[in-house]
């Protein structure tokens, strides 16, 4: 004899079955929607990565082989490029993240209709080749170029300043680069801080410095977090404004790839640069990841 308890146990378990068979329909249309856009990845990124770390196993006469990645451990002038390029890229992002924290903050306090004006300045850049900006630069910073020229003019120094074709001009040339895109998005995080959580601290009797400290700064991590790694990343790949404003004494990883590929036609040396590059890059980004987002998600809560 069927009880009223084992009925509505079976109507449960027909209702659990409807709405598995639901879920289901469900994560296919979704998987049927997102397909194109997979397919997109897959052949633009996924399957040339595939490929670069396919050739990298290959030596010069199309033999299977470790030895590109044993020349990254045997020749001491890969390892300098190598830290060269994080050497940069770090400097470049520190710099970056000293001079945009301070504009972007700001612009954030400006009234919307003067921070839209002054967004536009911050934009600009972009409207110039990264190629003609640089050049502007060496004019810029060359031996006899404006600053050279003025400072001797005033008597500030009487020899030229090394500014262009080394480290300084690259940091320099590339810094100016590489603003806009830590600017951007920490501007974006810093607007989106509603205003009443600063107020509420100030009501509570802190300074302006502390609530700046406690409140703002903590509530602005996502963006900083955002424009570092933009900044970071792309730093790491750069190659024109390190070619033309190193003189050739600034050797970055991307400059070492197109000339073991392009002088010395060896794209299984050149693939395994690429490939080491990817895999340490993917390696800070999980750190960076680990370090900011808990900085980020759990600073403001804790308090």
């Amino acid at each position: 004899m069927t009880t009223l308890a084992d009925t509505e146990g079976h109507l449960r378990g027909a209702n659990a079955d409807v709405l598995k068979a639901d879920a289901r329909r469900e994560s296919l249309a979704l998987l049927a929607l997102c397909s194109p856009g997979l397919l997109l990845v897959g052949v633009i990124i996924v399957l040339p990565i595939g490929w670069l770390f396919w050739l990298s196993f290959f030596d010069e006469n199309g033999m299977l082989s470790g030895s590109n990645y044993a020349r990254f451990v045997e020749q001491s002038s890969y390892i300098r490029t190598f830290v060269t390029t994080f050497k940069v890229a770090f400097t470049v992002t520190g710099l970056c993240v000293l001079l945009g924290y301070p504009l972007a903050y700001m612009l954030s306090q400006l009234r919307q209709r003067i921070a839209s004006v002054c967004l536009i300045f911050v934009i600009l850049p972009f409207w110039t080749s990264v190629l003609v900006r640089t050049y502007a630069w060496l004019v810029i910073l060359q031996r006899k170029g404006l600053v050279n020229t003025w400072l001797m003019n005033l008597g500030v120094i009487d020899q030229p300043l090394s500014l262009a074709n080394n480290f300084t001009g690259v940091i320099i040339g590339m810094t100016h680069i590489m603003l806009p895109f830590l600017v951007l998005p920490l501007y974006a995080s810093m607007k989106a801080i509603d205003s009443d959580y600063l107020r509420a601290g100030m009501n509570l009797g802190a300074s302006p410095s502390a609530t700046f400290r406690q409140i703002f700064f903590p509530l602005s991590l996502p963006g900083l977090a955002s424009g570092v790694v933009i900044v970071f990343v792309l730093c790491l790949g750069f190659f024109v404004t390190p070619a033309l404003m190193g003189g050739g004494k600034v050797i970055m990883w991307a400059m070492r790839m197109e000339q073991t590929t392009s002088l010395y036609s060896n794209w299984g040396a050149g693939s395994a640069l690429g490939v080491i590059l990817l895999a340490v890059t993917l390696g800070l980004l999980a750190l960076l990841q680990r370090l900011f987002g808990a900085r980020a998600t759990g600073v403001w809560s804790a308090r």
